[in-house]
């Protein structure tokens, strides 16, 4: 089978000036490598795509391909990781991980967490702030959580994050507002244990992977999982991998975790990640169908180390739920 590698490369766009958080959810050459390497170990012929853009010329010029596996984020807009999707749909060729609908949805955290109020999935109180009126509307518990609506990686999240008063919610919502250029979403603030869900395949097939708890260490900006704590992360978190049938909580955060997975419809592969309430009470804070994949850094592919899963089975089994999801709709 030959497959096509779509993806955005960092090093490419800090050469044409954007800066490291901007481009902080993009991919390294290392990434791209392991990738093929284990494609290719699986039996399978690479080749390189590259951008959104590059994907259109390709197609223009009359390239193909069995499957794409996509790991590209996009630049602009809140549907950005929807776009190759979106176009490979439009040419009928079949590509790993979620469609457009579900990648619009799950970049824009109001949005999905909506979708799971409605289905019964338990998310934090929250509201929406789009212009500078929309502060003083906000009626939360204190401490509040603010970030960018549609970004990943932490971007717009650092140790002013927690705010405890209108006061410091509205310097900060007016920052965020100024920076990001999209509307913030406030959230009442989790206090207790960070988790991150690793979970594979699809629908009723899908499976969770296992789990890993975020620890901040002592030199951590404090609060949260920030942009800075995430590229500074083998200095600054400890992560820990947590067995299901050791830690209520755990199998509590795994439980909703699959649940929600199912009900946004994710496919393949993705990571969620949970934290506990002033209560005790887990609550799920992100969904991620597009989870990094470098094989060491990334929160994945950890998980799937612990759980003695090679980074090469890892992507074996992405493409079988890939293959066999296109194969049934074929059939249809």
């Amino acid at each position: 089978m030959k497959v096509g590698l779509t993806f955005d490369l960092r090093e490419e766009y800090l050469r044409s000036g954007y800066s490291e958080e901007e481009t902080a959810e993009f991919d390294r050459v290392s990434t791209i490598e392991a990738l093929e390497t284990a494609i290719e170990a699986c039996g399978h012929e690479t080749e390189r795509i590259g951008h959104g853009r590059d994907l259109i010329r390709r197609l223009a010029s009359g390239d193909r391909w069995d499957l794409v596996f996509n790991i590209a984020e996009g630049l602009h807009g809140a549907g950005r990781e929807a776009q190759i999707p979106a176009i490979l749909d439009l040419y009928g060729i079949p590509y790993t991980f979620s469609g457009p609908l579900v990648m619009a949805l799950t970049l824009h955290k109001g949005l999905t967490k909506r979708v799971l109020r409605d289905g019964g999935i338990p998310t934090p109180g929250f509201a929406e702030i789009h212009v500078p009126s929309d502060i003083d509307a906000v009626d939360l518990f204190y401490p509040l959580f603010v970030k960018p609506i549609a970004e990943g990686t932490g971007k717009g999240i650092d140790d002013r994050s927690v705010v405890h008063d209108l006061d410091e919610l509205r310097v900060r919502g007016l920052d965020l507002l100024e920076r990001f250029r999209q509307p913030i979403l406030v959230e009442e603030y989790l206090p207790g244990r960070e988790f991150t869900v690793g979970i594979l395949g699809t629908g009723e097939s899908a499976t969770v992977l296992g789990s890993m708890e975020i620890l901040l260490l002592a030199d951590a900006e404090k609060g949260a999982y920030t942009y800075a704590n995430k590229e500074d992360s083998e200095r600054l978190v400890e992560y820990r991998h947590l067995a299901r049938r050791a830690d209520p909580l755990v199998e509590s955060a795994e439980d909703i975790a699959l649940e929600a997975w199912r009900l946004l419809e994710g496919r393949d592969g993705g990571r969620i990640d949970l934290r506990v309430d002033r209560r005790g009470r887990v609550q799920l804070i992100e969904v991620n169908p597009l989870a990094g994949l470098h094989p060491e850094h990334s929160d994945l592919p950890m998980i799937a180390t612990a759980q003695g899963m090679p980074y090469a089975e890892l992507i074996r089994h992405i493409l079988v739920s890939a293959g066999t999801r296109v194969a049934a709709a074929e059939a249809v």
